[in-house]
């Protein structure tokens, strides 16, 4: 077997630097002896990071073994270019873009009903290609690859640990049966069929069906409130909207049918649950819609028609609207693929909805990959998600850092055996080290967490992990297969390893949107935007990004968290990492207010306890984390204590609504 450099750790032989050595005794002892503390492991890890002079670079909790770097799929990518090492690899794949897009396109088997004449047409330049002109496609039919009795998805629900199983050609029936009742009640082609529902088994139906019969998806997040629902409906062009009568999360019932009323809702299909209620003239049940399952071709249509219209989670004005096509699944898919080593025999959950990118995501990088979905629908905190992992043999389990932290706090895994997890995935927002230290533990350090971070405007992600590299916790890898990012400072140059700045994407990518429905593209990710370094055209992301030695990234959140504190910038998720490790505090939230409108910011801090304290003392208690651990400068203004914070559908932390909260009481 050839070995594959991966940085500064060998992958055959012993490590060379003295702190991972000290880390891998710890994890063989760990397989040895599994009660060990986990205090005791991240007291040890935490230690040995301490130590590491910064030009090391992260020390990894994780490393692939030569065998799991031989048969994954990148393994497969490097052999088949050549390429001696990942750094290679990755070279090759923004230096010969149309190449690697080639090679991904045959790899997943994308199925067309004309095949493009070239793959890239870039002749009006990388922020408006034309990828796989005159080809003719629907996307859903690289969905349906596998043999009919193949798992398709694996399907759990809140209060039972019982598993159901569906197959791609009972999948593919009801798909089929979606098809044909939209055109035959006159909702198809061309038109807008919103999603406001679960992630259920009906709803990857209805989204592929919608699809399939050249209609496209309108997707909304079920957490949404009438008025927002409305909103999303008209800025889509919704035509009709799938619903259920009502959902239950944790014991509590959801009548998401009363919402659609209240909203002025176009014609509905409703799916039942629990006690049929009368519906509105012009609405039907679900069964009512659908039609046989005669096989019908779908509709084929240019690789730029729309499928899916999905909104940022922007907490004023209206949101953006950003159209997907048949090119973005395709991107979903290679990202799955590739980082998250997604392929026939795996099971991958990712507790998420049909508003968020990453259910559609989840739809396209598991069937796309000939994989099989696990579908949960119930709240996934408790204990009852837990075991579904479990029961369902899930191998790829996507998660968000607040969730996780739910889990630890609350003992939700607590005796349940993740034995056939292969690694995790995290996105949402940026995570902490004692958290997916933790989660890690959960596998006795088996499975590493792929950290992702990217958008609905990508398609997918821009920063990811590898299972061909070594592991740390919060921390990222490599830029995605096929794009390349910059980090330039405040005045427009590449920032230094050890400095974070403002992330910028080297364009063109499959799946990084060229349009958008109710905003000027080219206004929002170009104007303005300084060139890179060797004078590329550059499109603008806007997260905060640090470079680490040893090819690492840390994530600092949005460009817009950061704060002025004494003089100092400082990223809101560097102070929310200092203040969550308080053992009282559950989450935190740190924002910037201006008392008076104007001059210097001050730091108030929104928190959830995690059991009622006298909390006159912990502004001071906080107040010496920050000092010990980051800057005697960084003074805390306020503390709050809350129920909740606030977040998006896709669980980000709405800081901007906890400021202007903050400003209407009074503060």
């Amino acid at each position: 077997m050839a070995r594959v450099r991966i940085g500064k750790v060998r992958v055959n032989g012993k490590p060379s630097d003295p702190q991972l050595r000290q880390w891998q005794e710890m994890v063989e002892r760990l397989r040895r002896e599994p009660e060990t503390p986990f205090d005791e492991q991240w007291r040890l890890f935490a230690r040995l990071a301490a130590e590491r002079s910064p030009e090391q670079g992260p020390l990894p909790a994780w490393w692939p073994a030569p065998e799991r770097i031989a048969e994954s799929n990148i393994g497969w990518l490097m052999r088949e270019i050549g390429a001696r090492s990942y750094g290679e690899l990755h070279r090759w794949s923004v230096e010969h873009r149309a190449e690697f897009w080639s090679r991904m396109i045959q790899r997943l088997g994308i199925v067309f009903e004309r095949p493009p004449e070239t793959i890239v047409d870039d002749r009006r330049g990388p922020a408006d290609p034309r990828w796989l002109p005159a080809a003719r496609l629907n996307i859903v039919d690289s969905c349906f690859q596998p043999s009919a009795c193949t798992i398709a998805a694996a399907i759990g629900r809140e209060g039972s640990d019982a598993v159901e199983t569906v197959t791609y050609g009972e999948l593919e029936s009801l798909v089929t049966r979606v098809a044909s009742g939209l055109r035959e009640h006159g909702l198809a082609p061309g038109r807008g069929i919103a999603l406001y529902m679960p992630m259920n088994l009906e709803c990857v139906a209805a989204y592929l069906g919608t699809i399939r019969a050249g209609s496209f998806v309108v997707s909304i997040a079920d957490s949404f409130a009438a008025h927002e629902l409305a909103r999303r409906l008209e800025i889509g062009g919704a035509q009709a909207i799938v619903t259920v009568a009502e959902l239950e999360r944790a014991g509590k019932r959801i009548p998401l049918y009363d919402k659609v009323i209240e909203a002025g809702g176009p014609p509905a299909i409703v799916i039942p649950s629990g006690k049929r209620h009368p519906l509105r003239p012009g609405d039907r049940w679900w069964p009512d819609l659908l039609g046989d399952d005669t096989p019908h071709p779908s509709v084929a249509a240019d690789p730029y028609s729309t499928t899916n219209v999905l909104f940022s989670s922007g907490t004023t004005g209206d949101p953006k609207a950003i159209p997907w096509n048949h090119l973005t699944p395709i991107k979903a898919a290679a990202d799955g693929h590739l980082h998250q080593d997604i392929g026939p025999g795996s099971v991958v959950a990712w507790p998420t909805n049909i508003g968020w990118m990453m259910g559609p995501w989840l739809i396209s990088a598991s069937l796309i990959n000939r994989a099989c979905i696990a579908l949960y629908d119930g709240a996934p905190g408790g204990a009852g998600f837990t075991r579904f992992v479990e029961r369902a043999g899930v191998t790829m389990l996507g998660v968000v850092p607040s969730l996780v932290a739910a889990w630890r706090a609350s003992g939700a895994c607590d005796g349940v055996d993740w034995g056939r997890v292969e690694l995790f995935s995290s996105t949402g927002e940026p995570s902490n080290r004692p958290d997916y230290l933790w989660l890690m533990s959960r596998t006795g350090y088996r499975a590493p967490v792929i950290e992702y971070c990217g958008g609905t405007e990508i398609g997918g992600g821009y920063v990811t992990g590898t299972v061909v590299q070594p592991a740390s916790p919060a921390t990222f890898t490599t830029p995605a297969l096929g794009l390349d990012l910059v980090i330039l400072d405040e005045h427009g140059k590449p920032a230094p390893d050890g400095a974070d700045g403002e992330v910028f994407l080297v364009p063109p990518s499959i799946g990084l949107s060229q349009t958008l429905l109710n905003r000027d593209h080219h206004e929002v990710y170009h104007a303005g935007c300084p060139a890179g370094p060797a004078g590329d055209l550059l499109r603008r992301h806007g997260d905060q990004m640090e470079g680490l030695a040893g090819g690492f990234f840390r994530a600092h959140g949005r460009a817009d968290d950061t704060m002025n504190l004494g003089g100092i910038k400082v990223s809101s998720v560097e102070l929310e990492a200092v203040l969550g490790s308080h053992p009282d505090v559950a989450e935190c939230a740190a924002v910037a207010v201006q008392p008076e409108g104007e001059g210097a910011d001050r730091l108030v801090v929104f928190v959830v306890l995690r059991e009622p304290r006298e909390y006159g003392g912990l502004r001071l208690e906080l107040g010496r984390l920050l000092a010990d651990q980051l800057n005697p400068l960084f003074k805390i203004h306020e503390v709050v204590v809350t129920d909740a914070l606030p977040r998006t559908a896709s669980n980000k932390l709405m800081r901007r609504s906890l400021r202007e909260a903050y400003a209407r009481a009074g503060g």
